[in-house]
């Protein structure tokens, strides 16, 4: 699915990206080519701790008019929808009580939820082992 990204850039900073459909999601990348894989990574993060569905994509002329997105340009980045599942699985896992409580600690301290943290933790862990 094609969905509205706002590119902007400062002198001496990454090129920033904004995305309407999606509230508070947004990303950067220091050359303009890895925007989308940077977008791409963005948008599947915002849904990591959410359970909500996915908004239909608006279109760049619904924005222009918006005080938030002047003095850069608009590109449609397509999104690997099937990356971005916001159906949440509940699970029953067994783990050291004190474990728990340091992961529970790093996770406030990241803002995100133990779920997230967890994900995020596992997701990496794969990567990394490819």
């Amino acid at each position: 699915m094609f969905y509205p990204a706002y590119v902007h850039k400062d002198t001496d900073s990454a090129w920033s990206v904004t995305l309407p459909d999606f509230p508070g999601c947004f990303s950067a990348a220091d050359e303009l080519e890895g925007l989308p894989t940077a977008i791409q990574e963005a948008v599947e993060v915002y849904f990591d701790d959410e359970d909500a569905d996915l908004p239909a994509p608006s279109s760049p002329e619904q924005w222009m008019d918006d005080e938030r997105f002047q003095g850069g340009y608009w590109m449609l980045v397509d999104l690997d929808t099937s990356k971005i599942n916001t159906r949440a699985v509940r699970l029953n896992i067994s783990l050291p009580e004190r474990l728990v409580k340091e992961i529970d600690v790093f996770a406030q301290s990241q803002h995100l939820s133990r779920s997230a943290f967890l994900a995020r933790a596992a997701e990496r862990e794969m990567r990394q082992g490819k």
